[in-house]
């Protein structure tokens, strides 16, 4: 193999690291260390001598400054997990060389294809080489392009000195994809003043927004009765939950809300005859909307008990996230850095929200403001993920350029 980010992209995503949200370990799988290793391997050949794998999963590294004068300490941040929602083992990824347009057909599942239709983004890479998997797992773009590109970038730094920068941190993480991605994160260790994520969609967007998130957990306590003798007397609890999921309003499902809509969003339910539980994320992009849908989901579970006078609710709200809007417009020379990298990389920067939130979300209220750059990947999670080569490649060109910024601008 050589050095280029499309091979060590295509290295990194034949290793099976995905999370597991039903662990209570850290990282919550071990297989997430055996890309770690050959991260830190890799990051050592490079010659970034401080280069290690802590217990809990991170792998840290620095880039030593060259600059003659004070410059802030800036981290590129990945996650090395793939997501729990597809299957992540025996990637097999496929490459469609100076893809000439129309839908791609994935040899390992026909029925799969990717439609431009559902992907318009493929008309922009007429030309381009598209990574794909066979159709059988998702590709793990999501981040080991972030991976790839940030290792490549580092490389870039440290065999052309005329490059000026300051001293520049990385670090990968464990469990992003199951929320835990910063649990662990020695910051202090990591010493840095301001950090981006690579982990972005399509090429020139800087993500300076995200989603605030809450997870909300309801348990139900019915009365459980042999049926024979049930008659206005048993209280069926998984009854009782399917009416709430019944009354979810419509217009504020993942399904048919988009832009800064948030969303009320069930993700798991489990019951018996005398007790059900449901777990739901609660998405807005303000703290007062996340307010609002809780009281809203806590309405209809009151509406719904109301007829089952011997049954019983608890609801329980877990803050996950917040909206890194609040953190970086207090440091507007963050993202204005990086949109000017965007720029000198050859492309018309795009500064927009997700509709999610990525581990800068944490990290940016944990104290290292983080918003988050474009990593290339398309269709995160999905047996249909995509990624090309020429936008890992413009990735790779804004991280240098924007380690450069940092320094001019100093």
């Amino acid at each position: 193999m050589t050095d280029t980010v499309l091979d060590r992209f295509l290295r990194y995503v034949v290793i099976d690291t995905q999370s597991d949200p039903a662990s209570s370990t850290q990282p919550t799988t071990e297989k997430q260390k055996d890309l770690g290793r050959v991260l830190v391997d890799d990051l050592l050949k490079i010659g970034l001598s401080d280069a290690h794998l802590d217990e809990h999963g991170y792998v840290y590294a620095t880039i030593p400054g060259n600059s003659d004068k004070p410059v802030p300490v800036i981290c590129f941040c990945s996650h090395m997990d793939t997501a729990p929602d597809f299957t992540g083992t025996g990637v097999k990824p496929q490459i469609v060389r100076n893809y000439a347009g129309g839908d791609i057909e994935l040899v390992g599942d026909p029925s799969r294809v990717i439609r431009v239709s559902e992907h318009p983004e493929l008309n922009n890479q007429i030309g381009n080489d598209i990574v794909t998997t066979d159709g059988t797992t998702l590709l793990g773009a999501d981040d080991k392009a972030g991976l790839a590109e940030i290792m490549t970038a580092a490389q870039i730094l440290v065999d052309n000195p005329d490059i000026r920068h300051g001293t520049i941190k990385i670090l990968f993480t464990p469990d992003e994809e199951v929320g835990r991605g910063v649990n662990r994160v020695d910051l202090k260790k990591l010493g840095a003043d301001f950090a981006y994520t690579m982990d972005g969609e399509t090429a020139g967007h800087i993500e300076d927004e995200t989603f605030s998130a809450d997870g909300v957990e309801i348990s139900i306590s019915g009365v459980a009765i042999h049926p024979g003798f049930a008659k206005d007397r048993m209280e069926n609890a998984i009854k009782i939950a399917g009416a709430i999921i019944d009354r979810l309003p419509k217009d504020l499902a993942p399904e048919t809300t988009e832009g800064k809509q948030g969303f009320i969003h069930p993700v798991g339910v489990t019951g018996s005859m005398e007790k059900a539980s449901l777990s739901f994320i609660i998405r807005d992009f303000t703290e007062e909307g996340l307010v609002e849908k809780e009281a809203m989901l806590e309405s209809i579970v009151k509406q719904v008990i109301s007829a089952y006078p011997g049954s019983t609710y608890n609801f329980q709200v877990t803050e996950q996230y917040r909206n890194m809007k609040a953190v970086l417009d207090r440091h507007p020379e963050i993202v204005e850095n990086a949109l000017e990298a965007v720029r000198r990389a050859g492309m018309t920067p795009m500064r927009g929200s997700i509709r999610g939130g990525t581990d800068g979300s944490r990290l940016s209220f944990m104290g290292l403001p983080c918003p988050n750059i474009f990593a290339g990947g398309h269709a995160f999670h999905s047996p249909l993920e995509w990624v090309s080569r020429q936008d890992m490649e413009k990735a790779v060109k804004t991280i240098v350029e924007l380690a450069r910024v940092w320094e001019e601008r100093a």
